[in-house]
């Protein structure tokens, strides 16, 4: 059996700041041919996009996929919104969940896996601005005492 190996493409980092993440969920893409060969050169940035659930469909609302340099007029529209392939029953569960207050659903990152554009999706909480500091000050002191333990000298 061949082994899945996935080349990521893009990550949305600020994605783990500004949100507490409670599950994910992996959805394949529909894209237009000049969109996968700008993914394929790793144009892409997932910072303000978001998923969202329509009629029963699920899609990727203002990622930005950079248009083909070498393309023609037929080249895409740079931040379209793009379908999501999921299961029936995973969309229903995402969309209750969803339509609770306060959940999201953001992308993680967009990734390769044989051969197929695919992107990770959490279903997430927005995080306030005093648990985002809280965050900052655990990582500093994990940070310090990790450099303790190796004998670095602390600030």
């Amino acid at each position: 059996m061949k082994t899945q190996v996935e080349r990521v493409i893009a990550e949305n980092r600020k994605a783990r700041h500004d949100y507490h993440l409670e599950d994910t969920v992996e959805a394949g893409l529909v894209l237009t041919g000049t969109e996968v060969k700008s993914l394929r050169l790793g144009r892409v940035n997932l910072r303000d996009s978001y998923a969202e659930v329509r009629s029963g469909e699920a899609f990727l609302v203002n990622a930005h996929i950079s248009p083909y340099e070498q393309g023609n007029r037929f080249n895409h529209e740079p931040r379209r919104t793009r379908k999501l392939l999921l299961h029936r029953q995973e969309i229903r569960r995402l969309a209750g969940k969803v339509a609770e207050r306060g959940y999201t659903l953001v992308p993680l990152r967009m990734y390769w896996q044989s051969g197929r554009a695919k992107v990770e999706i959490a279903l997430a909480r927005g995080k306030r601005e005093f648990d985002k500091r809280d965050d900052l000050a655990r990582r500093d002191s994990q940070r310090d005492m990790a450099r303790a333990l190796r004998g670095e000298k602390v600030l």
